[in-house]
C-alpha cells in the first residue's frame, strides 16, 4: 500500500491547488508548541513533550485512523469523540445523534518529520467535503467532518487549506473548522479496529462507498486502498 510522503514543492505546483497552498505552507512553517497545561480536557492524554496533537472528524472514525498511521512521524491516533456537549459520552450515546459530538481521531505527531499541514492535505483526500451532516453511508450530525485547531497557527493552516478547495467545490464545503474542546477516547474496541478487525473492515468500508466516492471527488489525487 502506497505511503503518503513529502512532496517537493515544485512538483505540488502541478498537482491540485490544495497541494500547492500547503506545498508553501511547508516552506512558511507553523512554529507552534503544544501546551498541555492549556489543552482540553482529554487531549494532552498519551503526548510527551515535544509531540504535537491534530484533531479531525472524517466520518467512522474507523476509517481515519489508517490514512494517518502510513505517514513517518505520526506517533498515535486514537479515536474518539468531540464538539459536543456531555461529558464521557458512549458510543451507544454518540451513535444514537443527541449528544452532540462527532466522531473524530487524534493524532500525535513529531513536528519534525510531518507538518500539521501534511495531516491537512491527508485529511481533506479521505473525506467528501460537501457531505452535510454525514460521511458516504454514515448520516447524523456525528459523522459531520471536521477540524479542531489547538491554536492560532492550526486554526490559519485549516482555513487555508479549505479556501484552497473552494474552486473545486462550488457547491460549497460542509467541513467545519472550530476549535478544540474536550476530547473523549472512544471505547477500547473502536481503537485500531482496522488493524484487530480487517475482514469486517474492509466489508463495511466497501459496503458504505468510501473508496468509490472518493476516487469520485478527487480523481487521481485519491489516497491507495
Amino acid at each position: 500500500m502506497t505511503r503518503y510522503t513529502r512532496i517537493p514543492f515544485p512538483a505540488l505546483r502541478r498537482l491540485t491547488p490544495l497541494a500547492s497552498l500547503l506545498g508553501g505552507l511547508l516552506l512558511v512553517g507553523h512554529a507552534h508548541a503544544f501546551d498541555p497545561e492549556t489543552a482540553p480536557k482529554g487531549v494532552a492524554e498519551g503526548v510527551a513533550q515535544g509531540q504535537e496533537v491534530a484533531i479531525f472528524a472524517g466520518g467512522c472514525f474507523w476509517c481515519m485512523e489508517g490514512p494517518f498511521d502510513k505517514l513517518e512521524g505520526v506517533i498515535s491516533t486514537t479515536s474518539g469523540y468531540t464538539a459536543g456537549e456531555q461529558d464521557n459520552p458512549t458510543y451507544k450515546q454518540v451513535s444514537a445523534g443527541g449528544t452532540g459530538h462527532t466522531e473524530a481521531v487524534k493524532v500525535v505527531y513529531e513536528p519534525e518529520k510531518v507538518s500539521y499541514d501534511t495531516l491537512l492535505d491527508v485529511f481533506w483526500h479521505n473525506i467528501d467535503p460537501v457531505a452535510v451532516d454525514r460521511q458516504f453511508c454514515d448520516a447524523g450530525t456525528q459523522y459531520r467532518s471536521g477540524i479542531y485547531p489547538l491554536d492560532e497557527a492550526q486554526r490559519d493552516a485549516a482555513e487555508a487549506s479549505r479556501d484552497a478547495l473552494k474552486d473545486r467545490f462550488p457547491e460549497g464545503i460542509a467541513t467545519e473548522i472550530e476549535a478544540a474542546g474536550p476530547w473523549y477516547a472512544a471505547e477500547d474496541y473502536h481503537q485500531d479496529f482496522y488493524k484487530k478487525n480487517p475482514v469486517r473492515y474492509r466489508f463495511y468500508r466497501a459496503g458504505c462507498g468510501r473508496d468509490d466516492r472518493l476516487e469520485e471527488i478527487w480523481g487521481d489525487d485519491a489516497p491507495a486502498h
